[in-house]
């Protein structure tokens, strides 16, 4: 079906790597759900009004919101293809995030007013009139969440997306909610015992959840968070792999939408290796990223100096005492300027996200433990707060 529809819509579709492709797909997989849950919510809502069924109507809205995330696909796959203006030099894909947050919104407020409704049918039932209609028109809603689940999940293994994959999941989650709509309807039917409130409850407070969900998924990239680790990965992996790299840190990632990922990285390189020679791998470097993963890398090179007996020794010892302070504390930018009387340590500590000790009582700790080592060196310590995962 993927590569059918590829095929009818989407030019070179064959080349899911191709930024412009993959964003087709995006869009393609938006359309999809657009359509598809506006067909389930209409027939559901229909349903729901024409038979007096609180629990239909209120799985109709949950599939009226699963549109809105589809429109919200739509919206991020389409303005990540928009070139950048004078007024938005990184582009303009927050705007999903803004639209997003406006139909959290409105999906909330509709969840609440279902959770009202339910809640007065329970002291004042509506009558519910039983039909095989809207039994074949829920089992043919629960078939299309089950192809939509499959859908997505294969096309966001092909694109690597993860959000077509969140929304399998979804979709999935939805089937379970339709099956329970599906089964209270028909014990209504044989057992004449109405439960079409308290399921509308539980199916409203569903929706009220769908909401807060996306609200948090639309504020959190706004805010800024993490970078995925399986990025990080990609990207430190790939840097290493370059012949002349010794090792990077300082590693930042911002992204500002799919396909817009703006990236600063120290690389090490030998101290005593050819400037120009340097320069061009670098060069090369951030030519590839942009190329193969349309990444925006920007590279700043540390020259590394040659290990001594005396600064392997050192290192030993400050990697000894960073580990004992905590295990995931590590250095970097490390050198030593010897001196008559002492030596001087110069290097950077890495410090995790959930690390406690502010950073002057760190740097204290350390030097206090160094001076009860070995009284001869003086350390000089600067503070990375790691920005990954």
């Amino acid at each position: 079906m993927i590569k059918l529809l590829g095929k009818i819509f989407i030019k070179d579709y064959n080349n899911y790597t191709n930024t412009k492709v993959r964003n087709k797909y995006g869009i393609l997989s938006g359309v999809f759900g657009i359509i598809s849950n506006l067909l389930i919510s209409v027939g559901k809502i229909i349903v729901g009004l024409v038979f007096g069924s609180v629990s239909i109507l209120a799985d109709g809205i949950n599939s009226l919101s699963d549109m809105g995330t589809s429109i919200i696909t739509v919206i991020s796959y389409h303005f990540a293809g928009t070139p950048p203006d004078k007024e938005h030099p990184f582009g303009h894909q927050r705007i999903e995030q803004i639209s997003g947050l406006l139909l959290s919104a409105i999906v909330m407020v509709i969840g609440v007013s279902l959770l009202k409704t339910s809640i007065k049918n329970i002291f004042t039932p509506q009558t519910m009139v039983f039909s095989y209609i809207a039994i074949i028109i829920l089992v043919i809603s629960l078939f299309v969440k089950i192809i939509q689940s499959i859908f997505y999940f294969r096309l966001g293994k092909i694109i690597n997306s993860k959000v077509l994959k969140a929304n399998a999941f979804d979709s999935l989650n939805d089937c379970l909610s339709t099956i329970a709509v599906i089964i209270a309807y028909l014990i209504f039917h044989f057992w004449s015992i109405n439960l079409d409130a308290y399921l509308g409850i539980v199916v409203s407070l569903f929706v009220i959840y769908s909401g807060f969900k996306l609200i948090k998924s639309t504020i959190s990239p706004l805010i800024g968070e993490a970078p995925d680790r399986e990025l990080v990965n990609h990207i430190e992996n790939k840097l290493l792999s370059y012949k002349g790299v010794l090792g990077i840190h300082d590693l930042v990632i911002h992204t500002y939408g799919v396909g817009n990922i703006f990236v600063t990285v120290h690389v090490e390189v030998k101290s005593d290796a050819d400037f120009v020679e340097c320069h061009d791998m670098i060069d090369n470097i951030e030519r590839d990223f942009y190329h193969d993963d349309a990444i925006n890398l920007v590279i700043h090179m540390d020259p590394t100096e040659k290990d001594t007996e005396e600064s392997i020794r050192i290192k030993e010892l400050i990697a000894k005492i960073l580990y004992d302070i905590n295990e995931k504390l590590s250095f970097h930018d490390f050198r030593v300027v010897s001196g008559p009387t002492h030596t001087n340590v110069i290097f950077d500590i890495v410090v995790p996200q959930d690390f406690l000790l502010s950073d002057r009582l760190l740097i204290k700790e350390v030097k206090e433990r160094m001076l009860e080592i070995d009284k001869k060196i003086s350390l000089v310590i600067n503070i990375d707060h790691n920005y990954l995962i």
